[in-house]
């Protein structure tokens, strides 16, 4: 079961809460430290898909950069996207995807979905 992949944030609670639950049930993913490595705008476009969710919803926006930079404007899909590309931090976490569905790990028992 080596098809798994997390979006994972060291620094993020949840984030490494999701990588036990996913060791504690064998599976080893491949983990993409998505905060040191950023995403391009179509891997994110990818993920949404997957996901099946309007970009607005995998935006974290009580991070500060967030409020920041972007509160109090109107944002459409791609400067949404956009704003991920530019300020990883502002992305959801974690993302666990298995072939081509993906679930956000909060709680971490969400990925129970594609065991």
């Amino acid at each position: 079961m080596n098809n798994i992949t997390i979006y994972h944030h060291a620094r993020c609670g949840k984030s490494r809460q999701t990588l036990a639950l996913l060791r504690e049930n064998g599976i080893e993913p491949e983990i993409i430290e998505y905060v040191k490595n950023p995403l391009s705008f179509d891997e994110i476009v990818s993920i949404l898909k997957q996901l099946d969710l309007p970009a607005e919803k995998l935006v974290r926006k009580n991070e500060a950069i967030f409020k920041e930079k972007y509160s109090g404007r109107e944002l459409g899909e791609k400067q949404y996207i956009q704003a991920m590309v530019d300020d990883p931090i502002l992305i959801e976490r974690p993302i666990v995807i298995k072939d081509n569905k993906a679930v956000i790990g909060r709680p971490p028992e969400n990925i129970n979905l594609l065991l």
